[in-house]
C-alpha cells in the first residue's frame, strides 16, 4: 500500500468519527471501572494515588493506579466527559493495541516528569486525556484534515497558557482541587511522541 493510499484510507477513517461498538464497549468498561474506584472512597484513593513516599517504599502500583483515581465525583465526571469527547472524535483513529501503546507511553513520561519535578502526589485521568487528544490530533493532521491543524493550535495554546499563567480559569473549581498542569504537558508529549512513532512506522511500511 503506497503513501497516497494510506493517506486516503486514514482520511476516510477519521472523517467518519463516532463511537463504534468496540470503542463504546471499551469506554463503558473503563468508565465503570473508574466509578467503582470512586465508590470505594478516599481510603482506596489514598492507597492507589501517585504518591512519592509510597513509591519510594516499594508501592510501584501507584505509578499506574494514580491515573485512575480522582479527587471526588466532580473530578471524575469532568474526566469522563473528556473521555467521551475523545472517544467520539478520535476513537477510530488508531487500533486498540496502538491506543494502549500511546497511553502506556504517556504514563511513563508523566511518571518520569512527576518524579523529576519532586511532585508529592497526583490523581486523575487528565494527563491521559491530553495524551489521547494529542495523538488523535496528529492522526488528523497526518490525514490532511484541516481541522487537525486547528485542534493542534488549540492544544498548544492551552498547554502554553497553563505553563505560563497557570491552570485554566475555573478548572480548579470544576475539579474540586488543585490542578497539576504539568500532567497535561507530559501527557500530551508522551501521547504525541508515541503517536508520531506509530504514524512514522505506517509511512515506512508504505514504502516497503
Amino acid at each position: 500500500m503506497g503513501l497516497a493510499e494510506i493517506k486516503a484510507k486514514t482520511r476516510r477513517l477519521v472523517s467518519d468519527f463516532g463511537l463504534n461498538r468496540r470503542v463504546a464497549w471499551v469506554m463503558a468498561g473503563l468508565t465503570t471501572g473508574l466509578m467503582a474506584l470512586a465508590v470505594a472512597g478516599e481510603p482506596l484513593t489514598y492507597q492507589l494515588r501517585f504518591e512519592r513516599a509510597g513509591i519510594e517504599a516499594g508501592e510501584l502500583w501507584r505509578l499506574a493506579s494514580g491515573h485512575l483515581v480522582h479527587l471526588g465525583w466532580r473530578h471524575l465526571w469532568l474526566n469522563v466527559t473528556g473521555l467521551l469527547l475523545i472517544g467520539v472524535l478520535f476513537g477510530q483513529a488508531f487500533t486498540a493495541a496502538a491506543w494502549l501503546l500511546i497511553l502506556a507511553g504517556a504514563v511513563v513520561l508523566m511518571d518520569l516528569g512527576f518524579w523529576q519535578s519532586g511532585l508529592e502526589w497526583y490523581v486523575g485521568l487528565s494527563g491521559l486525556l491530553h495524551a489521547g487528544f494529542a495523538a488523535g490530533t496528529l492522526r488528523w493532521i497526518s490525514a490532511g484534515l484541516r481541522d487537525g491543524i486547528i485542534l493542534g493550535v488549540i492544544l498548544v495554546g492551552k498547554l502554553a497558557w497553563e505553563q505560563i499563567v497557570g491552570p485554566m480559569p475555573f478548572s480548579e473549581t470544576s475539579a474540586g482541587g488543585p490542578v497539576v498542569v504539568d500532567a497535561h504537558l507530559y501527557g500530551a508529549l508522551g501521547g504525541g511522541v508515541v503517536a508520531g512513532l506509530l504514524l512514522g512506522y505506517e509511512r515506512w511500511r508504505g514504502r516497503v
